[in-house]
């Protein structure tokens, strides 16, 4: 019952409900914060309801990022798992599920990341309608507004560009198209059939995970959606100055307004993903480390079936129960790393594990062993 399944899995239940909260928090925070703030009045005139989207979902997707590294280093995993003492069985029971968080992680990212595209779709076409107008609406007014200097407001100065030449030639529009790919790969190669059957997909398109970082950071840059700067504000009061921008011929006697000025909204995607990016070169580093140490095969054995067992020593090595380590045969692939489940006991003087033919890597590692029983994994 979903009672028992409470009281025995409750660290979990937390952790994923302090996830969902904070999911719903931000978003529902910056939905309401760009739908309301007084600073992106003008920049609603222009696009709406989509500005709130588009800011809100970008805010979960730089949460997410933040997030989707962490449960994979596995170093630091295990670094958890041997110095929390005092809820070392709760914790380790969690720890253990990193990869269905990481999961969920990428659910949310595939989600708001679809999001983000159609509400910025919207916003595209508006700023597009709008600067093509010929109605003398504030919208029209407003995209007209300060085309030569810096003060802009709608990115779209000319009334012959196209949405799909903007979304194809400036920053925000070629990462985000990038970044999007990368997603779309990395999602449907993580399949549980392609890595079953075709692991080499699932590992090396995943390391598209670099392209999409770089693409993140470097995606508000350019900081095409604006809001009215600070001192802006203080001389032209938005609501008071919106009916004198599209009557600037009447006589505006004591109501005379300025134009409103606008800024970037600064870029922040850096500032989320940082620690996690550095924290996993770092685990990576650690990785590389460890894989250069010396591992020795002292015995192998063929069993039935095509199946492999490996006897090996490391120095330093201390193995526990349902432990996994991970494998790479330098005359297969330098590259690849594959998890195994070690298959001997703590006490015994080498740690093993059992192969079994379930791909084109395993079927190569029996194969080379088979022809050369002195070849050795590192």
């Amino acid at each position: 019952t979903m009672g028992n399944w409470l009281v025995n899995n409750w660290f979990s239940a937390a952790v994923l409900a302090a996830w969902l909260g904070i999911n719903i928090f931000l978003f529902t925070d910056y939905f309401l914060f760009f739908d309301r703030d007084e600073r992106y009045f003008y920049t609603r005139e222009i696009l709406g309801s989509a500005l709130a989207w588009a800011r809100a979902s970008a805010k979960c997707l730089n949460f997410n990022s933040m997030l989707i590294l962490l449960p994979v280093c596995r170093n630091l995993l295990s670094f958890l798992r041997g110095t929390c003492s005092c809820c070392r069985r709760t914790l380790r029971k969690q720890l253990d599920h990193n990869l269905t968080f990481h999961k969920l992680v990428a659910y949310a990212l595939a989600l708001f990341t679809a999001v983000h595209i159609i509400a910025h779709l919207f916003n595209l076409e508006r700023y597009n309608h709008s600067q093509q107008a010929t109605d003398g609406s504030l919208a029209a007014v407003l995209s007209k507004m300060h085309l030569q200097g810096n003060m802009w407001l709608n990115p779209i100065h000319s009334n012959q560009t196209t949405v799909e030449y903007v979304a194809f030639t400036t920053i925000p529009g070629l990462t985000g198209v990038i970044i999007t790919l990368v997603l779309i790969l990395m999602v449907t190669s993580s399949t549980e059939f392609i890595r079953r059957n075709y692991f080499e997909v699932f590992w090396y398109t995943h390391h598209l995970f670099i392209i999409y970082f770089v693409g993140l950071v470097i995606h508000g840059i350019a900081g095409l959606v604006r809001g009215q700067t600070e001192e802006s504000m203080k001389e032209v009061d938005p609501h008071r100055c919106a009916y004198y921008l599209t009557h600037k011929d009447e006589d505006c006697k004591h109501d005379c307004c300025k134009d409103p000025e606008f800024g970037s909204i600064p870029a922040e995607s850096w500032k989320w993903v940082l620690a996690p990016v550095l924290l996993y070169i770092f685990e990576r580093i650690l990785r590389i480390w460890r894989a250069w140490q010396k591992v020795v095969v002292t015995k192998v054995v063929m069993h039935p079936a095509r199946v492999l067992e490996l006897q090996m020593q490391k120095k330093g090595f201390r193995m526990e129960v349902g432990q996994y380590i991970f494998v790479n045969c330098p005359a297969i692939s330098l590259l690849e790393w594959h998890p195994f489940t070690l298959t001997s006991a703590p006490e015994e003087d080498f740690f093993s594990i059992h192969v079994r033919a379930a791909g084109d890597w395993t079927e190569r590692l029996i194969d080379t062993f088979q022809q050369q029983k002195l070849e050795m994994p590192r």
